[in-house]
């Protein structure tokens, strides 16, 4: 019976007419995979792994650029010459410099700066580089590798000075007017150089690594750096030009350490064809 109540049979009594046959169904599109999971699609032989970013450098100071390392020891060449041939001389700027540091000096100043000056010198900067290394280093053994890095920058950059300063074999200030101890040659400046190459350390890796406030502390560190350096000519140990040839030693080696210790960045894994 159809749904009208009449028969489905055919007319003339014939057997009723079968029921068409339903369409078949399309099939199913394949799905496309997903993205896979980022351990197993490295796992694949076949896909090119995505390029690691650039390995931490061992010495933060890396970062200097060529040109300025280059700068630097050209300057240092330029002014250990002039040294040299000045016969231990001050130079015309060191007696003025030499002279007013002399001429002011208050009690609570020379305090103040004998505990800045001894801050250049002993455990101090070693354990700073060491910091500065922990900082910039990835994982365990990185970090190992960059404070390893970062003292023996430190230690190595002290040797060469040091053979600068008996070559050069440049007479200190007068005795009579030195505010604090002080032993051997003058230039260059072994404190200046210590606290300079520590504070470059130190400053490099807080700028590669961006810690919370790095600011005030990149400041604290350069202007630590900057003190010890120049309470040296206050306190009547070193001459002006000792100093700056301490600068310049510290940046040009900065350079060079950067440039010997910068590890080698992994290249790219090409895929198949």
């Amino acid at each position: 019976m159809t749904s009208d109540g009449t028969s489905g049979a055919r007319p003339g009594g014939g057997p009723p007419r079968p029921a068409a046959p339903a369409p078949p169904s399309r099939p199913a599109a394949p799905v496309p995979p997903g993205p896979a999971d980022p351990e197993a699609r490295s796992a694949d032989p076949g896909t090119p792994s995505a390029p690691a970013g650039p390995p931490a450098p061992l010495v933060p100071g890396a970062g200097l650029p060529l040109w300025f390392g280059l700068a630097a020891a050209l300057a240092f060449a330029a002014l250990s010459t002039v040294v040299a041939l000045s016969s231990g001389r001050p130079l015309p700027w060191d007696g003025s410099t030499h002279a007013w540091g002399v001429q002011h000096r208050a009690p609570v100043a020379v305090a103040v700066a004998r505990a800045v000056t001894r801050t250049g010198t002993g455990v101090l900067p070693y354990a700073l580089v060491v910091l500065a290394g922990l900082l910039t280093g990835r994982g365990a053994r990185g970090r190992l590798l960059a404070a390893a890095g970062c003292l023996a920058c430190l230690v190595a950059g002290q040797a060469v000075r040091v053979t600068v300063l008996v070559l050069i074999a440049r007479p200190r200030p007068p005795a009579a007017d030195w505010a604090t101890h002080a032993s051997s040659w003058s230039f260059p400046s072994g404190h200046a150089s210590t606290s300079a190459i520590t504070a470059g350390v130190l400053v490099s890796a807080l700028l590669l690594r961006s810690p919370p406030g790095r600011g005030p502390l990149v400041a604290v560190v350069g202007c630590w750096g900057a003190a010890v350096a120049l309470t040296r000519v206050y306190l009547g140990v070193h001459w002006l030009t000792d100093i700056v040839g301490g600068w310049l030693f510290a940046l040009a080696w900065l350079c060079l350490c950067g440039r010997a210790l910068r590890p080698p960045v992994p290249s790219r894994r090409a895929g198949p064809g």
